[in-house]
C-alpha cells in the first residue's frame, strides 16, 4: 500500500509538471501533502514537511547566494575581456571560430543559467558565422555542448536537485566527477575543432581573407551602469577562490557563496543604492529556483518519513532481475542523457532518481554512484536539446534554426560525450559498472 501511494505521489507530481498543469512549486508541495493525508499519516504529514525543509535549507540558501553572486560577476563585465580576446584571436578561421565559441560558452555559463549563456554567446558570435557563411546549426551545437557540460556546476539547478533529493554535498556528487568532466571538456573542444574543419572545407577559401571582425557590445544603458571593466581580474580571482573552496570542502558551500557575494558587492558596487539595484535585478531568478528547492523539501520529507521511497525501491527490486540490478549505476548513466527528452529536471531528480538510487542500494550499489552516473547526462549534456526546457527554445530562436534540426545534429555528439565521461567515471572508480 505504501509503495503504491509512493508511485501515485511521484507519477502525479511528474505528470502535473510535464503537462504544465502546475508549476513545480505547487505540485511538489500539494501532491505529497494530499497523499500523506490520504495515507493515514494525519497531522504528522506536516511534521514530515518541516523535516524535509530543514534537510534542504542549506542547499536552498546556497542556491540563492550563488545565483546572486554569479549574476553580479557577469553583469560587472568579467567575461567581456575574454569575449574580445576570442574575437581578436579567431580572425576569420572557421576552426578557431568554432573552438573560440565553445570556450566562450563555457566561460559565460559560470552562473549555471542556460538562458543567460544563450543570450550572450549566440548574439556575440553569430555575426562571425553569418559573415563567413558558416552554418548556424554549427553555432547552436557548439554552444549547446559547452552549456551542457558547464551545467554540471554544483550551484546549477541539476546539481541542486540531485543533492537535495539524495542528501548529498558537492564533495559527494561533484568533486569525484572532476576528472570525467575535464575529459568531457576536452572532447567537446575536439568536436568543436572537427566541426570547424568541416565548415572550412564546406565554404572553401572564398570568405576567409581579411582581418577579424570586431565584437559588438549590445549592452543597454541600464546594463552599462553595472559594468566594471577594471575590476574584471579581481572578479575572476574571486570566482577561482570561491570554486576552489568548494573543491577543497573546507568551507560549507552556503558560507562560501555568502562570503563571495558580500565581497563582490563591496568591491564592485560600494554605493548602497547600486547594491540594492543589482540585487533586485537577480532576485527573481534566485528566489524562483530556491522556491523549487524548498518545495522539494516537502516532497522529500513526506516520501522519506512515511517510508514511501523505501517501499517503492523494494517493489522495484522484486521485479528487476538481479543481473540488471547489480549494474544500476551503469544502466542509469546510459539512459540519463536520452531521458532528458522525457523528463524535466524536477521530475527526474525528485521523482525518478530517489527510487532508482534506493533500488540500487538494495543490490549493493551506493546511491551516490547512481546519482553521479545520472548527473553526467540527465538535463546536463541533455538539457540544451530537451523540449522540456525553455532554454532550448531560446537557443534555437536566437540562432534562427529548427528545433528538430538542432536535435538531430547535437544529440549524437552530446550522447557520445556523456558515454565517454561515464566510461572515465567507471575507470577511476567513482561509478561502478
Amino acid at each position: 500500500m505504501i509503495a503504491l501511494l509512493g508511485f501515485i505521489t511521484v507519477c502525479s507530481a511528474v505528470v502535473l509538471i510535464m503537462k504544465k498543469v502546475m508549476e513545480p512549486v505547487p505540485s511538489l508541495i500539494l501532491v505529497p501533502t494530499i497523499t500523506g493525508l490520504l495515507g493515514g499519516f494525519g497531522l504528522d504529514t506536516f511534521k514530515f514537511i518541516v523535516k524535509g525543509l530543514i534537510s534542504v535549507a542549506p542547499m536552498g540558501t546556497m542556491f540563492i547566494f550563488a545565483t546572486l553572486f554569479f549574476g553580479i560577476i557577469i553583469d560587472a563585465g568579467t567575461v567581456k575581456p575574454i569575449i574580445r580576446m576570442i574575437f581578436r584571436l579567431v580572425g576569420r578561421d572557421p576552426v578557431k571560430i568554432c573552438v573560440g565559441t565553445g570556450i566562450l560558452a563555457m566561460m559565460v555559463h559560470m552562473d549555471g543559467n542556460g538562458a543567460v549563456t544563450f543570450l550572450i554567446a549566440v548574439p556575440a558570435m553569430m555575426p562571425l558565422y553569418d559573415a563567413l557563411g558558416m552554418r548556424r546549426t554549427t553555432l547552436a551545437t557548439i554552444i549547446a555542448l559547452s552549456a551542457g557540460l558547464m551545467n554540471t556546476e554544483p550551484w546549477a539547478g541539476t546539481a541542486q536537485r540531485a543533492m537535495v533529493s539524495l542528501h548529498l554535498t558537492p564533495a559527494d556528487l561533484w568533486t569525484p566527477l572532476l576528472i570525467p568532466l575535464i575529459v568531457g571538456g576536452i572532447c567537446i573542444l575536439a568536436v568543436d575543432y572537427y566541426l570547424g574543419v568541416c565548415e572550412r572545407k564546406r565554404i572553401g577559401e572564398i570568405n576567409l581573407a581579411g582581418g577579424s571582425l570586431e565584437f559588438q557590445d549590445m549592452d543597454t544603458e541600464e546594463e552599462k551602469r553595472f559594468v566594471r571593466p577594471k575590476l574584471a581580474p579581481v572578479n575572476m580571482l574571486l570566482v577561482v577562490i570561491t570554486i576552489g573552496s568548494l573543491i577543497s570542502d573546507k568551507i560549507p558551500p552556503v558560507v562560501a557563496f555568502m562570503l563571495a557575494l558580500s565581497v563582490a558587492l563591496l568591491i564592485n558596487y560600494p554605493k548602497v543604492k547600486d547594491q540594492k539595484d543589482i540585487m533586485n535585478k537577480h532576485a527573481k531568478n534566485a528566489l524562483l529556483m530556491a522556491g523549487i528547492v524548498f518545495a522539494t523539501g516537502a516532497l522529500v520529507g513526506v516520501m522519506s518519513n512515511t517510508g514511501m521511497i523505501t517501499a517503492m525501491a523494494n517493489a522495484i527490486v522484486s521485479v528487476v532481475p538481479t543481473s540488471l540490478g547489480q549494474h544500476m549505476a551503469l544502466f542509469v548513466g546510459i539512459i540519463g542523457m536520452p531521458a532528458s527528452l522525457l523528463f524535466d529536471p524536477s521530475s527526474f531528480y525528485f521523482g525518478v532518481l530517489p527510487v532508482l538510487a534506493e533500488a540500487g542500494v538494495s543490490y549493493g550499489v551506493p546511491a551516490v554512484e547512481v546519482a553521479r552516473a545520472a548527473f553526467l547526462g540527465q538535463m546536463n549534456m541533455g538539457f540544451p536539446i530537451s523540449p522540456l526546457t525553455g532554454g532550448t527554445f531560446l537557443l534555437v530562436a536566437l540562432a534562427g534554426i529548427d528545433l528538430g534540426e538542432h536535435q538531430k545534429k547535437t544529440f549524437p555528439w552530446a550522447f557520445g560525450i556523456t558515454l565517454i565521461m561515464l566510461a572515465v567515471s567507471i575507470a577511476i572508480g567513482v561509478v561502478s559498472a
